[in-house]
C-alpha cells in the first residue's frame, strides 16, 4: 500500500504554540498576585472595557428584550439539542455496588462537580453556541453553580445573543471578561466567590495556553489547538460538497487544518480546484483566514484502499471528521481516533458546530488517540466506596499485611494488625515478617 500527497502541509499547529507561553505565564502570576484588580486592569488594557464585570439579573433580561425572538427561537432549539443529548450522555453513567469476597462490598457513584466555568470567546462575531454547548452540558450533569465569561463585544458590553445563549443554558453567574483574565478568575473564584472545578470552553491560543497552565489546579476539558477538519471520500463522493466542508472549517483561522484522505486522484484533483475559488468568493476576513489555512496547513493524500484511509485518518486523529464514502457502517465500526464523526454527506461539521446535539469542544493536535471532547463526563467525579464485615476483615487483613511487608511499608501492616487482633483476640494470622529497614 502506498500513499501519495497530492498537497502537504508546510507547517504544523505547533508552530504557533510556543509564543503564548510567555505572555499567559506573566499574566496568571499577575493575576494572582494583585486578584480582582488586576482582572480589572487587564480588562481595560486589553478589551478596553471599564464597565460591571459581573451582569445583574436586570442588566441580562434587559439585553435578553434585544434579541430578535427569530433568534431567541434558533437559540432555544440548538439548546435543546445540546441538553437532550447530554441528558442521555448522562443517563448512560451508572453507579453500581458489587459483592467482592463474602463480606466485602465496593461500589462507585457518579457524581458532578460543584463549580464549572464556562467559557466562550468574544471575537470577531457573537460566538454563541460556545456559550450553550459549555453551558447546557454542565447543567445536564447536575452541577450546582455554572460560571460563563465572555469578552466584550468589539469594545462594548457582551453580545446580546451570547448573553441569551449563557442564561436561557442555565448559567448562574455571567461575567463580561475575556481571555486569559477571564479564565484565571474562573479557576481563583475571583467576582464570584466559587472557584471552578472545571473550566472548558474554545479560545485562542492564549486561552489554550492559560488552561493547559492552570491544569491540575483545575480540571478542564481538552488541550485545545486550532480546529481542524479531516475527510475521507471515495470515488462515490460529490467533489463540491467535500470542497465546500473543507472551506467551511478554514475559515475558523489562519493556522486551522484541513486534510482530505481519498481512494480517488480525479476527486482529489477536482476538490483542489474548487478550493481556492471558494475561498475567493467568502467576504475579507473569512478569505483571510480561510486562504492562509489553506495555503499553509492543507493536505490532500491519496491512498490504495479503504483500509489505508482508515489508518491514515486515525493516524492524524482529526477533530471533525467526515465520511463521504459507500458502506458508512463500516466506517464507523472501524475509525477508532476522531473528536467526532459524521457519517455520510447528508451531515456535516458546521451542524455538529451549531444545533445537532453532540458538543462542539472537541480534541485537537492528535488528543482523540486518547481522549473525546466535551461531555458530561467531563463535569462528573466517578468515586468509589467500600465497606466490610469483621470476618471479611480478618481475610482481606491477612493478605494486606503480607503484601505491605513485602513491600517494606511497616504501619500499612500494623493498620491490619491491629485490627485482627481486636476482631480475633489470641488468634493466630500469617502476617509476613517485620520489616526491620
Amino acid at each position: 500500500m502506498t500513499t501519495t500527497y497530492l498537497k502537504k502541509a508546510s507547517k504544523t499547529p505547533e508552530t504557533e504554540t510556543a509564543t503564548a507561553q510567555k505572555v499567559v505565564t506573566e499574566m496568571l502570576a499577575e493575576i494572582e498576585r494583585g486578584g480582582e484588580q488586576a482582572v480589572r486592569d487587564y480588562a481595560r488594557k486589553l478589551d478596553s472595557w471599564e464597565g460591571e464585570i459581573v451582569l445583574t439579573r436586570a442588566e441580562i433580561d434587559r439585553r435578553a428584550a434585544e434579541v430578535p425572538a427569530q433568534v431567541r427561537r434558533d437559540i432555544d432549539f440548538a439548546i435543546r439539542q445540546v441538553s437532550d443529548f447530554a441528558h442521555a450522555q448522562r443517563r448512560s453513567m451508572t453507579e453500581f455496588e458489587v459483592e467482592l469476597h463474602p463480606g466485602v462490598r465496593a461500589g462507585q457513584r457518579v457524581m458532578p462537580v460543584n463549580v464549572a466555568g464556562c467559557y466562550a470567546p468574544a471575537g470577531r462575531y457573537a460566538h454563541i453556541a460556545s456559550a450553550y454547548m459549555g453551558v447546557a452540558t454542565a447543567k445536564a450533569a447536575g452541577v450546582k453553580t455554572i460560571v460563563a465569561c465572555s469578552g466584550p463585544f468589539r469594545g462594548g458590553p457582551m453580545h446580546p445573543y451570547l448573553l441569551y445563549a449563557f442564561d436561557k443554558a442555565g448559567a448562574d453567574v455571567i461575567m463580561t471578561l475575556g481571555g486569559v483574565q477571564a479564565i484565571a478568575t474562573m479557576a481563583g473564584g475571583l467576582f464570584s466567590g466559587k472557584p471552578a472545578d472545571v473550566i472548558v470552553g474554545p479560545g485562542n491560543k492564549f486561552v489554550a495556553e492559560a488552561k493547559r497552565t492552570l491544569f491540575g489546579k483545575v480540571g478542564i476539558d481538552v488541550f485545545a489547538g486550532p480546529s481542524e477538519v479531516a475527510v475521507i471520500a471515495d470515488d462515490s463522493a460529490d467533489p463540491a460538497i467535500v470542497a465546500s466542508d473543507i472551506v467551511g472549517q478554514v475559515e475558523h483561522g489562519h493556522e486551522s487544518p484541513a486534510w482530505l484522505f481519498t481512494t480517488s486522484k480525479a476527486l482529489a484533483e477536482e476538490v483542489m480546484r474548487r478550493v481556492p475559488a471558494l475561498i475567493e468568493t467568502l467576504p475579507p476576513i473569512a478569505r483571510d483566514a480561510a486562504g492562509a489555512a489553506w495555503r499553509d496547513y492543507g493536505e490532500v493524500i491519496v491512498c490504495d484502499t479503504r483500509e489505508e484511509m482508515a489508518a491514515v485518518s486515525d493516524r492524524y486523529a482529526s477533530e471533525h471528521l467526515e465520511v463521504h464514502a459507500r458502506d458508512l457502517d463500516w466506517w464507523l465500526a472501524t475509525l477508532t481516533c476522531y473528536g467526532s464523526l459524521f457519517l455520510g454527506e447528508e451531515t456535516t461539521v458546521a451542524y455538529g458546530d451549531k444545533a445537532s446535539g453532540p458538543n462542539h469542544v472537541l480534541p485537537t493536535k492528535g488528543a482523540s488517540r486518547y481522549s473525546g471532547g466535551l461531555s458530561v463526563h467531563k463535569f462528573m467525579k466517578t468515586l468509589t466506596w467500600q465497606r466490610m464485615t469483621r470476618e471479611a476483615a480478618r481475610d482481606i487483613g491477612e493478605v494486606t499485611a503480607r503484601i505491605s511487608r513485602l513491600e517494606g511499608m511497616e504501619a500499612h501492616a500494623r493498620t491490619a494488625d491491629d485490627r485482627l487482633a481486636k476482631y480475633y483476640p489470641g488468634q493466630p494470622f500469617e502476617l509476613g515478617d517485620p520489616v526491620k529497614v
